[in-house]
């Protein structure tokens, strides 16, 4: 998996800095810092995805780097913007984002939750369901975009668990990282401790694990650990 060539072993180092450095400002609470290294993550990242991928890439890498522009417009997008506008451009990069990795993990379904175990389904329902129930109330004019954008989500984390065990816990990762946000935005009250850091930190370990676990598959390389036939 960790590529030979040294441009590409420094194109891999990048985006663990990156986030090292993010994560520092999130704790140290320097506001004027989180923003700019927050919109280098995904670029680093798709850095990195290209660098580990065989050639010629298949199409499953192709799709996690369109997730990870989706994802980069939800970081960066809102940012210039305030309010509820600013909360609507992250949901529309993000699901746009959550729709790509759906589609790319569609293929691997028969592997998934959706046809094996179907117990663990009752998690990943019942996150969903008890997110709706909480947020519901105090979302008003923004139910249907989160609403939509929870079903969405739950879909793509369920799907994961069909192309492996590292996509797996990416798509379960970006569940609790994404239901963090939602709980911080709409439910009055929720506060978590540092909870900037820890949304942040999910959601870098969640891209990573999605990337690590599309990358074995694309560069044919078994995913032990996917739910069995």
């Amino acid at each position: 998996m960790i590529p030979r060539r040294p441009l590409a072993r420094a194109l891999l180092a990048v985006f663990p800095v990156l986030v090292a450095a993010h994560l520092a400002v999130q704790l140290l609470g320097a506001e004027s810092w989180a923003r700019p290294t927050q919109v280098l993550l995904m670029p680093a990242l798709a850095l990195a995805v290209l660098a580990a991928a065989e050639r010629p890439r298949r199409r499953p890498v192709a799709l996690l780097l369109v997730a990870l522009f989706f994802s980069w417009l939800g970081d960066a997008l809102p940012a210039p913007a305030g309010g509820d506008t600013a909360f609507l451009l992250m949901v529309g990069g993000f699901l746009a984002a959550q729709l790509v990795y759906a589609f790319a993990f569609w293929p691997y379904r028969r592997r998934s939750a959706l046809f094996h175990r179907r117990w663990l389904l009752a998690p990943y329902l019942g996150a969903v369901a008890a997110l709706v129930w909480l947020c519901a109330p105090h979302a008003g004019g923004l139910l249907l975009p989160v609403l939509a954008y929870g079903l969405v989500l739950g879909l793509m984390a369920v799907l994961a668990t069909g192309v492996g065990a590292w996509a797996a816990a990416g798509g379960a990762l970006f569940l609790a990282s994404d239901s963090l946000i939602a709980l911080r935005a709409f439910v009055p009250g929720f506060a978590l401790p540092q909870d900037g850091f820890w949304v942040m930190a999910g959601y870098c370990a969640a891209q990573a694990c999605i990337a690590l676990g599309v990358l074995q598959r694309a560069n044919g390389r078994p995913a032990e650990h996917s739910l069995p036939r």
